[in-house]
Parts: structure tokens; C-alpha cells; sequence
């Protein structure tokens, strides 16, 4: 299906994409021919499971060893050796979690071939007798290569991994299954700095929600495939996964994809992946730029996750450490991150990735597992921290970019692309799974950490990271990820209601970014979804909002990477007041008590959190309001203002209405209201976040969906 806005498309898929593959073989091992008495030491059981790319090996525990080696031979169809055997890996005590049941993940060979298998153990250095030989044919590459859509395959297939996807064929092969399949539709979000389509496969069944709001209504997940242009393994993955997604019909791919949507961004740096480059054409980590956006690159991805509202994220990167895992992860680890968003993530890595990786033998562990991790601890310009910095549960994956001590055969180039391309294809595969199955812990997370944000309570943290313990077990004291403590000059424990900017600051002509590419902070916010209330002198972005711990790192001078220096606005009211409340010009109250009712004249504002109103509350053409984390006894009436409306989380004992109010979509959301909630005539519908409202009384116009 086509949807896209302006993208060059290929007309027709390269001639080697369309090359025949072998079909499927078998997917478990074939024992061996005779059983032979078993020597002193000598592993028994081993068993043998295919997968995508992989097999999973499995035995038995010799008591006493220090570790295991696999060995891998190639063998011919009457299990005669065609080439040399080689040690293919090394099980070590300290990549699972249960070591009763060691298990191995072995990769790097080209899917479809067959070979023999045999484990030692060894004490220390010193061998012991092989296991008997196992035999087997791997899984084939998915797809039947008689059948059309299913036989696309990308250049990095075709080629046997000895070229990784060009630009080109990745714009021929994701213009195909978008051509071939209903499952599929192909939205272009931006473009690069030189002009480069951003392409995203957004894919549901039996077809995809047609618009970025209806994708966000089915808590979608999320994978960023390729931000470093010299890192592609994750992407040729997101391309093999993108083709099963959309043309397979077994249970588990329907399941999925008619429960939720899947996000995939095969590249977000096309200038840095046709280069071979870290960086954009720029020169810019792109990693380094998720908060301040100066990159066009940055800016499309950042407003897609401003309209699509993924709840769960993945992004795809590699690691320069061959002595780590197989998989290092992290989840967001700055500080202002809530802590249902951090705890969510953290269960993903340790709850489901080590438990599967201990049983499909791969090893998941925190990256910097065995050293190298003390990059990007809490930086909120990567793309972790900025992702959870908006509600959202995610990890990094950094793949290992060469085959160490573990997987001693990947001084073959080929082999060593092939395991890190299926390692990261079996990651994003049980990302699914984990979304699948923890959809209501995730969007309980979510929903959690807005509430959280818009509260405006605790201290601001700068820079700053939560520490991460080493993992997995049994070797709790082995080389966690540093801790990135902040320091006392970057918390701020007296926050303040909102951020002002002037004329100059918000819509003034930037420098950073690429010559003419650049875009104001208005632009930026407008990005980042924030809303703001254009006052008499200048511009107010209040800080009870969803993303509270994201806007002051770009707008306070304190800020390490800060965007603007704005000027901290603090509350206006707090405490006990008796009476009516008229708000004339601007008032932020925090925790404050009002016995009276509040009436909010035409061109002020009101922005109030944590506070508490015995009476009506009444706004007519106002310039925003901003009523979050309160409660309300009385009626609640926002009429005709000019600016921003974002009622979440309040505590409304009366009817509350919406009407006519004509500065966006009013954010009305986790709202518990004993009355009648109704909207209309509003400019825009008010939304929710995917964050539903508990109405006792009925729902009606624009809020009936809410």
C-alpha cells in the first residue's frame, strides 16, 4: 500500500533481490547414528534447535568446568566433512542466567547450508572428550522464493553478507513489499541533509491504521534501525523482519500485527550509510542531537514520535568491545526519566531478554558488561534518554562488532555480519513478543509516568544517571555500566512553574545546524509537541506537561546542553486562599487551596498543579490553561481560548465542558470526572495520549472517544 508525502522510488527492484534462495529445511537436528559409551567428562545430550539464522545448542552440565566449546564442521548431505572444523564458540559461566542449562547461540553461517556439531568441556585449559557429533540443516533465509513478496531479498542477502544494503536497493526493496503487500504502507518523515528519503514501513493487520492518530490509538512499538551510518547490522535485520511481517501467515505474526502496529525506520542516516560514516553528512552524531534537534534528520524522527505515539522502543546500534556480550542493552538511565518508565524498560532487558537469551542461547547483558559502557551514561540528546524523557519504555542494542573471545571464527567478515544481523533479528523478534505480552504493564508505565510529569514535583536533574546493577547473575560484581552521579550544580530542587521566552529567543534566527536547514525554537518545540502560551511579552512553556523532564534541559541556562536560556517563572500562589480568584493577567499556583471560584479572564492565563478548588472554575477566551494533578469541586469550563487547553489528571466532582477553543487539540487525559464531560466546537479534537478519562456521566461531542 502507498501512502507516501515526496520519495524517489525505484521503479524496479534490483535483479538480485529477486534471487531464488533454497527452501526451508528441517528445524531440529538429526541424532546421531549410533550411541557410544560415554567417556569421563565427555558432554551428553546435546541437542540442536534451528531458528532464523541461528541454532540453539544445548546439553547437558559436566560439574567442574570452566567453560565449553562448540565446534562446528560443514558437512555434505551424507554427513560427509566438506571443509575443516573450526571452534565456532565459547559457552562462558557468565552469559545466563541459569547456568544448570547451558545453551548456545551459533551463528555466522550462511542460512540453509548443514554441518556437524560436537561440545567439550574444558577444566581451566585443558580439554575434554567432545560430545557425540550432531547433525543438521539450518533454517533458509524466510521466504518461499516461488512465491512473489516472500522472494525479495536485500543486497546484503543475495551477496552472502559480502555488501551490506546499498541506499539504492534499500529504496527498490522497501518500495516492493510496500507494492506487494496490504499489510504494508511506506510513509516518508522527513528527508536528509542531502536530500535522502526517511522512509518508516508502518505495518497492522490486515492493513495499517491509515493515519499517524489511529496508529498511535494501537500502542505501537517502535524500532530505530540505523542512526550511525557505519553500524548497519541492525538494519539488515529491520529489512528481513519487515519482509516476514509482511507476507507471513503463521499465528504469531497475525497475532501481533492485529493487536498492535509495528514501526520500523530501516534509516534514519541515509547520507552516513551510503558514506560509511558515523555521522551525517555533517559530520553530526545524530545520537547527540535527539533533544536540541539541529539536524533535519532528527527533527522528522522526533515529530514522528510527537504524532505516532509509540509506547515501547528499540535502538539499533553497534559495539566496538569484542569481550562483551553477544547483546549489551540499557534502558533510559537520566534521572528526570520516570521511574515507571525506568523500571518498565528495565524489566524488558532483565525480565525477558536474559530469561530468552538464557533459553535461545543468546547473551543479553548491560552494556558495558565487561567494560567500554561509560558512553552516553544520562546524555538526553541520545536517542534512550530522549525516548523515555517521553514516556516511553525502551532500550539501546548495541550489537558486538567483532566475534572475540566468544565466537573466535568471526575473523571470517562474513560470518561476523551474519551473527550480528541475526543476533539483532532475534532481539527485535522478542522486543515483539515482550510488547505483545506486557501491552497493559506497558501502557500502565506510560500512563503512570504522565501522570508523574505533569505533577511538576521533585527536583530537576540535569545530568545525571540511575545506576544500573551488573547482570546477569551468577556474577552480580562483574563490570556493571558506571554511574553518572549528578553533581550538586546540576539539580535544581526548586523547580520552577514555567519557562518565559522573548520574541528573539523563541523566533529568533539560530546558528547551529546545517546552512539553510535551520530552525528556530519554536520550530523545535513545535517538534517536541510542547505546548506554549503566547502571552503580552513573550512566550510561557509551563512545565506540567507530559514530557516535564525533558523541557527544562533545553530551556534553562543551567542546562549542559541547553537550548535557549529562558527565565525561570515561579508560582504566583500557593498555600490557603478564601474567595473568589480572578485571573487577569498570568497566575501559576502550586499547591494551592482555593475556596472560592476561579474565573480566568479574556487574554490570561492559569497554570496550576497540585492544587485544590472548592467551586466553579470558569475560562473564557483565555490565552491557556493548564489545570494538571488537581482536583476540582464544581464545575469546570473552558471556553474559546486562544491558546494551549491540557487537563490531565484532575479530580473534576462536577460536569466539565470543552468548547470552542481554538489554540490546537486540548490534552485531556487520566482525568477521573463524576459528571458529564462534554467538547465541541473545539478547532481541534481533544486527544488523550492514549490515556483514558474514568466519566461517571455520559461523553459527548469531540470527547466521546476519550
Amino acid at each position: 500500500m502507498r501512502d507516501r508525502r515526496t520519495t524517489a522510488i525505484f521503479s524496479v527492484l534490483l535483479a538480485a533481490s529477486l534471487a531464488a534462495v533454497t527452501g526451508p529445511m528441517p528445524a531440529h537436528a538429526e541424532p546421531a547414528a549410533a550411541v557410544v559409551q560415554a567417556e569421563p567428562n565427555q558432554v551428553q545430550g546435546l541437542t540442536v534447535v534451528q531458528a532464523d539464522g541461528y541454532a540453539t545448542l544445548a546439553w547437558t552440565p559436566v560439574a567442574g568446568t570452566t567453560d565449553y566449546q562448540i565446534e562446528r564442521t560443514p558437512v555434505a548431505a551424507d554427513n560427509s566433512a566438506t571443509g575443516p572444523a573450526v571452534i565456532t564458540g565459547v559457552w562462558r559461566p557468565n552469559r545466563q542466567i541459569n547456568n544448570e542449562s547451558p545453551t548456545f547461540a551459533d551463528s555466522g553461517y550462511n542460512p540453509g547450508a548443514r554441518f556437524q556439531w560436537r561440545v567439550r568441556a574444558r577444566f581451566g585449559t585443558t580439554a575434554q572428550p567432545y560430545s557425540e557429533p550432531v547433525f543438521a540443516t539450518t533454517s533458509a533465509p524466510w521466504g518461499d522464493p516461488n512465491v512473489p513478496g516472500e522472494n525479495l531479498r536485500t543486497q546484503w542477502e543475495t551477496t552472502l553478507a559480502a555488501q551490506y544494503t546499498s541506499d539504492v536497493n534499500e529504496y527498490a526493496y522497501t518500495a516492493a513489499l510496500d507494492e506487494a503487500s496490504d499489510r504494508v504502507r511506506v510513509t516518508e518523515i522527513g528527508k536528509t541533509v542531502l536530500g535522502r528519503p526517511i522512509n518508516m514501513f508502518v505495518l497492522g493487520y490486515p492493513t495499517p491504521p491509515a493515519t499517524a492518530a489511529a496508529v498511535a490509538a494501537t500502542s505501537p512499538l517502535l524500532i530505530n534501525c540505523n542512526v550511525h551510518g557505519n553500524e548497519p547490522g541492525d538494519r539488515e535485520a529491520c529489512l528481513i523482519m519487515a519482509r516476514k511481517l509482511a507476507f507471513s501467515n503463521d499465528a504469531r505474526t497475525i497475532d501481533l500485527l492485529s493487536h498492535t502496529t509495528v514501526l520500523i525506520v530501516p534509516t534514519i542516516n541515509g547520507d552516513g550509510r551510503a558514506a560509511n560514516t558515523r555521522g551525517n553528512s555533517t559530520g553530526q552524531d545524530l545520537n547527540r542531537d535527539y533533544s536540541l534537534i539541529r539536524q533535519p534528520e532528527n527533527a522528522a524522527f522526533v515529530a514522528m514520535l510527537r504524532d505516532y505515539h509509540p509506547v515501547a522502543s528499540y535502538d539499533g546500534h553497534e559495539f566496538g568491545n569484542s569481550n562483551a556480550g553477544d547483546l549489551p542493552m540499557l534502558p533510559p538511565r537520566h534521572q528526570n526519566v520516570a521511574k515507571s518508565i525506568f523500571d518498565e524498560s528495565q524489566h524488558m532487558i532483565e525480565g525477558h531478554m536474559y530469561t530468552q537469551g538464557a533459553k535461545d542461547g543468546w547473551w543479553p547483558c548491560p552494556y558495558g558488561c565487561s567494560g567500554g559502557g561509560a558512553v552516553g551514561l544520562s546524555e538526553e540528546t541520545i536517542l534512550r534518554n530522549t525516548a523515555g524523557l517521553k514516556n516511553v519504555v525502551n532500550s539501546l542494542l548495541e550489537l558486538r562488532s567483532s566475534g572475540g573471545p566468544t565466537r573466535p571464527d568471526e575473523g571470517n567478515t562474513a560470518n561476523n555480519r551474519r551473527r550480528k544481523t541475526f543476533s539483532a533479528l532475534w532481539t527485535f523478534n522478542q522486543f515483539l513478543d515482550y510488547h505483545r505480552a506486557n501491552l497493559n504493564a506497558i501502557t500502565t508505565a506510560r500512563a503512570e509516568a504522565i501522570k508523574f510529569q505533569v505533577s511538576n514535583t521533585g527536583r530537576i536533574v540535569f545530568r545525571g544517571s540511575r545506576p544500573i546493577e551488573a547482570y546477569p547473575a551468577p556474577h552480580p560484581g562483574e563490570a556493571p555500566p558506571p554511574i553518572d552521579a549528578p553533581s550538586a550544580n546540576l539539580i535544581l530542587d526548586n523547580a520552577p512553574c514555567a519557562y518565559k521566552l522573548t520574541e528573539e529567543q523563541y523566533n529568533g534566527a539560530r546558528t547551529d545546524g546545517p546552512a539553510g536547514l535551520r530552525t528556530t525554537v519554536a520550530e523545535r518545540i513545535a517538534a517536541h509537541g510542547w505546548q506554549v502560551v503566547k502571552t503580552a511579552d513573550g512566550y510561557v512553556v509551563p512545565l506540567n506537561q507530559p514530557e516535564r523532564g525533558l523541557i527544562p534541559l533545553l530551556l534553562d541556562g543551567q542546562g549542559v546542553e541547553s537550548l535557549v536560556a529562558g527565565e525561570r517563572v515561579y508560582p504566583t500562589l500557593t498555600g490557603k486562599h478564601n474567595g473568589k480568584l480572578v485571573v487577569s493577567g498570568f497566575a501559576c499556583l502550586k499547591d494551592a487551596t482555593v475556596n472560592g471560584p476561579v474565573r480566568v479572564q479574556p487574554g490570561a492565563t492559569l497554570i496550576a498543579t497540585g492544587s485544590s478548588f472548592t467551586g466553579p472554575v470558569e475560562a473564557s477566551g483565555a490565552a491557556g490553561v493548564f489545570l494538571t494533578n488537581s482536583t476540582v469541586t464544581g464545575p469546570t469550563r473552558i471556553t474559546e481560548t486562544a491558546g494551549p487547553v491540557v487537563l490531565v489528571d484532575v479530580k473534576a466532582d462536577g460536569p466539565v465542558e470543552l468548547a470552542n477553543n481554538r489554540g490546537g487539540a486540548p490534552l485531556v487525559a487520566a482525568n477521573t470526572v463524576t459528571g458529564p464531560l462534554q467538547c465541541s466546537g473545539n478547532t481541534a479534537a481533544p486527544a488523550n495520549l492514549e490515556v483514558a478519562n474514568a466519566v461517571q456521566g455520559p461523553k459527548s461531542g469531540q470527547c466521546a472517544g476519550l
